[in-house]
């Protein structure tokens, strides 16, 4: 799902991770649920990096990614408000926790219905003003 822009500097990246996780799960989590919006951004990763030595090292989004922390029920009413916006997002659940591969990743998420989602986490990108309405409420993380 690719979407189209809004340039870099008139968007934000949120990730919402569910607070009651292990530091390992929610880094887990971010990393994951952010490489959806890399894979299909145009634009939002910028060039590779270079060290003085001439070392070249792989490129990173060009723009902030704010990461918060929620409880359940608040990462629902994250999601509800982005779906109902529209806005693309990767959603992470916490049944992918017990999977080994993307194939078994997708299986697990497309068997239950959206407000059934059993989420732990999800990243979106969108017109500043409406990242912030969808994670209004919200809390940076920690």
């Amino acid at each position: 799902m690719s979407q189209a822009a809004p340039k870099v500097g008139d968007t934000k990246i949120a990730v919402v991770v569910r607070e009651d996780l292990a530091v390992w799960q929610k880094l887990n989590v971010t990393a994951f649920t952010v490489s959806g919006i890399a894979a299909t951004v145009e634009g939002v990763v910028g060039e590779n990096y270079r060290d003085a030595t001439g070392n070249e090292y792989l490129p990173m989004f060009g723009q902030p990614v704010l990461v918060f922390a929620a409880d359940a029920e608040k990462l629902k009413r994250v999601h509800e408000r982005a779906l109902s916006r529209g806005v693309a997002m990767t959603v992470y659940t916490e049944e992918l926790f017990a999977t080994n591969n993307d194939e078994d990743n997708r299986a697990a998420v497309s068997c239950v219905e959206a407000d059934k989602l059993n989420l732990v986490g999800l990243a979106l990108r969108a017109e500043r003003r409406t990242v912030d309405k969808i994670v209004k409420g919200v809390s940076l993380h920690p």
